[in-house]
């Protein structure tokens, strides 16, 4: 596996987390370990755009962090569920297959010429 692919699920996992902070913080100090995982969580997307597309990183990033608050919103915080939720969100993901997947096909493209 790509290094940038490792950092591009750190970068995803992180975004979880400050925004999963971002329902909880109540002090001063909560607010200085967000801003801290969001520093961390920059770096780590910036990272993965050195090896990797950035339009690609960035729309997983996008929808990992959309999928993924919308998904705490449901189990974490008793947010309601809609078939609607479920298939925009189920869009999104389909989204960023098709772009990796036009990613390797231009890539293949490239290398053959």
């Amino acid at each position: 596996m790509n290094k940038g692919w490792i950092f591009v699920i750190l970068t995803c996992l992180f975004e979880l987390f400050w925004v999963l902070g971002f329902n909880i913080a109540s002090t001063w100090w909560h607010w200085a370990i967000i801003i801290t995982i969001i520093m961390i969580d920059f770096y780590f997307l910036a990272k993965a755009c050195e090896s990797l597309p950035t339009g690609t990183v960035y729309a997983i990033f996008a929808a990992a962090g959309t999928v993924g608050t919308a998904l705490m919103d449901i189990y974490i915080f008793e947010g309601s569920f809609s078939l609607a939720k479920g298939f925009f969100m189920g869009m999104l993901v389909f989204g960023v297959i098709l772009l990796k997947r036009s990613d390797d096909g231009a890539k293949q493209e490239e290398a053959a010429s």
